[in-house]
């Protein structure tokens, strides 16, 4: 019989509390991509319950992360952004994520479905108050490179750093056990040349903080039901369209719904910082398209490795739902790929039957 090795995580997060390591009060592992971990029960001085969590080893980030520590910029938004995970010291430079009580936005609506009235205007206050915040006050510690790091309004220089990981670490580097998959579905890394050039025409907005990952599991509806916002670990200082962009192509929001997110984005951006919103209407189809484009290349990768079977192999019983994403994705980024018709379900499901057949050793794992 096969013994489970003991949690490094769970050890710290009973150490932590003060308790055995297989005491029912620590909650968890929770489900998560990039972190195991798990809940425990208020520290000393606290009331709250908090966070324990690690990287996943081995994982590879889709996305290019800014700040050095999440728990760090949650703490130095503490009374400038409302409904954020406290951070209770739990020893000396130990800091912990408060847990938000409550569930996901997503728990029980239509994917697509529309925010509430009190949903939305707390989604507002979000944008602006992510506006209004101060980055030359965020001295936390930055772990992008200089090179990612554009002047102070230079739109076109953000979206082309983050093109260029897309393109480099993605794609090409993180990407090439996969590239024969990609040629099957017909993706190459000549949308993302195009999309280089589109980048270059952006106009100026002064750089913001942004959370990067606005979607309805990063939402937590609290017992209250007001809305609260998790995960920052994506956040970095942008173009704060990138923030709607994100959040509009992730939520999938019906064309009327979209329309009047938009209007609450830009009355609350314009009520923090008036030139914030200059020329969004224009450049917002760019950062849409530079969504599209990279949801294919990580999902094409992602579904990959979501179909390695545990025994080796293809996982024949998940092959329909994954296919079925990842022809979404190409479906939606038909027109920024530069391709006639987007691939079928059943050619999305030949594709993955036939790069399994063929495919070369791939020794690094992502979520």
């Amino acid at each position: 019989m096969k013994v489970d090795a003991p949690s490094e995580v769970r050890l710290v997060a009973a150490g932590t509390a003060g308790l055995a390591y297989d005491d029912r009060a620590i909650e968890g592992p929770l489900q998560g991509h990039h972190h195991e971990t798990y809940v425990i029960p208020p520290p000393s001085g606290s009331d709250l319950r908090c966070k324990v969590r690690e990287q996943r080893p081995g994982l590879f980030w889709y996305d290019r992360r800014c700040f050095r520590s999440e728990e760090l910029l949650l703490r130095a938004l503490q009374g400038r952004v409302q409904r954020i995970p406290k951070i209770i010291e739990a020893g000396p430079g130990v800091w912990l994520q408060g847990f938000v009580e409550g569930r996901t936005l997503g728990r029980g609506v239509l994917p697509s479905g529309p925010l509430s009235a009190r949903h939305s205007s707390q989604l507002g206050q979000l944008f602006e108050e992510l506006a209004a915040v101060k980055t030359d006050e965020i001295d936390i510690g930055r772990i992008c490179r200089p090179e990612d790091r554009p002047e102070d309004g230079d739109c076109a220089g953000f979206l082309a750093s983050l093109i260029q990981f897309t393109q480099k670490r993605v794609y090409l580097e993180h990407g090439a056990p996969y590239h024969g998959l990609f040629g099957q579905l017909g993706v190459s890394g000549a949308a993302l040349e195009g999309l280089r050039s589109r980048a270059q025409a952006l106009g100026s907005r002064p750089f913001v903080l942004v959370h990067g990952d606005l979607h309805r599991k990063n939402f937590i509806v609290d017992l209250r039901g007001d809305l609260w916002t998790i995960d920052w670990e994506l956040a970095m200082i942008g173009d704060p369209l990138y923030d709607l962009a994100t959040h509009l192509h992730l939520m999938r929001y019906a064309d009327r719904e979209r329309e009047r997110i938009c209007g609450i984005w830009e009355a609350a951006v314009e009520a923090a910082r008036p030139d914030a919103t200059a020329g969004w209407r224009r450049d917002l189809p760019v950062l849409l398209a530079y969504k599209r484009a990279q949801s294919v290349y990580t999902d094409v990768i992602r579904g990959a490795l979501a179909l390695e079977h545990p025994a080796g192999g293809l996982n024949r019983r998940a092959l329909p739902g994954v296919a079925w994403r990842v022809q979404q994705a190409l479906v939606a980024a038909q027109p920024v790929l530069g391709v006639r018709t987007a691939p079928t379900l059943r050619q999305v499901m030949g594709a993955y039957r036939q790069w399994f057949r063929t495919r070369p050793a791939v020794t690094a794992s992502a979520p």
